[in-house]
């Protein structure tokens, strides 16, 4: 353990004791006076002054030194940092190393980059200026720019060797990359054969038609268009022309089935103008016919003698069937039954009774089927149906008798004076009608038979059956 030097403790002692604070106590009662302890200066002693050119914190009015205060601004924003000065360079050096007009622009001072002011953080300045940073706005970086394209060389293609090569080679060995080359840029002319003549008589020839593509940009004669791969040899080229057409076995069926297609649109073509359009003109035929006779009628025409072959005559009504036909001479297909009107058997063998004979059978015949089609529903029938004909003077009325259902075209007896299988036994006044049946078909016929039951005068008015 020291001993204290009684010399310099003394010394020290007395300055204590002597100086500010002799008082035993007024060191500690002094410091407890301090704000910081740590920092402040004790009472009697000179303040610290504040580092660089300007004002020292003690000589500032106001609040103390802190972020917001102007003295923390002036010192840390609008104060200029000092410039470090270049130093001269050595006379010596300069003289023994570089001329004088080499070593000029290293003369002057070198100016380095202001060091960037240290900005105040993000909450001071939004509360001391809330348009922005100090009063201002936002620095904003300047845009990159864009980067600039560069042209790339189209390839050379080695056509020394085109005949041996495919596309994918000959990219490769134009350019050693394997990349597409630009359609757009002109290819590079080939270098200068270099050698002897062999080498260079093999240039020329490359250079010719055939090292060449085609004018346009069209693609080879045994390349497939739009294909993109290898050239075809002429082998191959014939093999896929060979396997693209269409075998005997193919045509043919693409024949027939076109054949087929056709016919069954003709079929179809003829089965609506049998069924639709024959109606619509026969029963327009039939129509005007109609309206002739009663025409004539009214003007009070009568016939010299018999009726000529397609003369209308007559108007038969069948109320329960809502049928309207006239009635001509003949039975012939084009000029009487095709035009829809219903036909009196008036020739050879067949010739028939009238409605006006005193005796006889009135025979007539239709279509059941297209024309007109006036005896379509003539199997609905039933007997006491009403059958009338309607003359120039007379209407004559029949009551549907009995029906045969079908018959060989060939039994003409159905038409006879008393026909057999009708019921009649004795001559009387009688009326038939004649279709063919099945519907649609004309290899049998039906038969309607009747009994005349009334007869009346025009000038009588209408019979019962057609006021009803």
């Amino acid at each position: 353990m020291t001993t204290l030097r009684p010399g310099h403790d003394a010394e020290q002692g007395a300055s204590y004791e002597q100086g500010a604070y002799e008082a035993a106590g007024a060191f500690e009662a002094a410091v407890e006076q301090l704000a910081d302890p740590l920092n402040d200066p004790l009472p009697g002693q000179p303040k610290p002054q504040a580092p660089g050119p300007g004002p020292g914190p003690a000589q500032i009015p106001g609040p103390a030194p802190g972020p917001t205060s102007p003295w923390f601004r002036s010192a840390m924003v609008e104060q200029p940092q000092p410039q470090p000065q270049a130093q001269a360079p050595h006379p010596q050096y300069e003289q023994a190393q570089y001329p004088q007009q080499q070593y000029e622009p290293y003369q002057q001072p070198v100016q380095q980059p202001q060091q960037a002011l240290q900005q105040p953080q993000e909450w001071y300045a939004r509360a001391e200026h809330p348009q922005g940073w100090y009063g201002g706005q936002r620095p904003v970086p300047a845009p990159e720019p864009a980067p600039v394209p560069t042209a790339v060389a189209a390839p050379v293609y080695d056509d020394e060797t085109v005949a041996l090569r495919t596309d994918d080679t000959r990219r490769i060995a134009g350019d050693g990359t394997g990349a597409e080359p630009d359609p757009v840029a002109r290819p590079a002319p080939p270098a200068a054969a270099t050698g002897g003549r062999a080498e260079r008589r093999r240039a020329a020839k490359g250079q010719g038609s055939r090292g060449r593509a085609p004018a346009g940009g069209a693609p080879a004669k045994d390349t497939p268009a739009g294909s993109g791969g290898a050239p075809r040899s002429r082998v191959e080229a014939r093999r896929a022309a060979r396997a693209a057409k269409d075998s005997p076995g193919v045509v043919a069926s693409r024949f027939f089935g076109e054949v087929f297609i056709s016919l069954g649109v003709l079929m179809l073509l003829f089965v609506t103008y049998q069924l639709w359009w024959t109606n619509v003109r026969a029963d327009l035929f039939a129509g005007n016919e109609t309206d002739k006779i009663q025409d004539g009628w009214a003007k009070g025409r009568k016939p010299a003698g018999a009726f000529e072959p397609g003369q209308g005559f007559a108007i038969m009504h069948i109320p329960k069937l809502d049928v309207v036909v006239p009635i001509a001479e003949g039975i012939d297909k084009e000029k009487v039954l095709d035009n829809g009107m219903v036909g009196h058997y008036a020739e050879g063998k067949l010739k028939t009774a009238m409605p006006s004979d005193e005796q006889g059978n009135f025979a007539v015949a239709g279509h059941r089927n297209t024309h007109g089609e006036p005896f379509r529903y003539i199997n609905r029938l039933k007997p006491g149906d009403p059958i009338v004909v309607e003359t120039q003077d007379t209407y004559y009325t029949y009551e549907m008798a009995s029906i045969l259902p079908q018959t060989p075209p060939s039994n003409v007896g159905v038409i006879g004076p008393v026909p057999p299988g009708s019921g009649f036994t004795e001559p009387g006044r009688y009326i038939t009608l004649t279709t063919c049946t099945p519907e649609f078909t004309s290899t049998y016929r039906m038969i309607v038979w009747g009994k005349m039951v009334d007869e009346r005068p025009r000038g009588e008015g209408q019979p019962d059956a057609l006021v009803g």
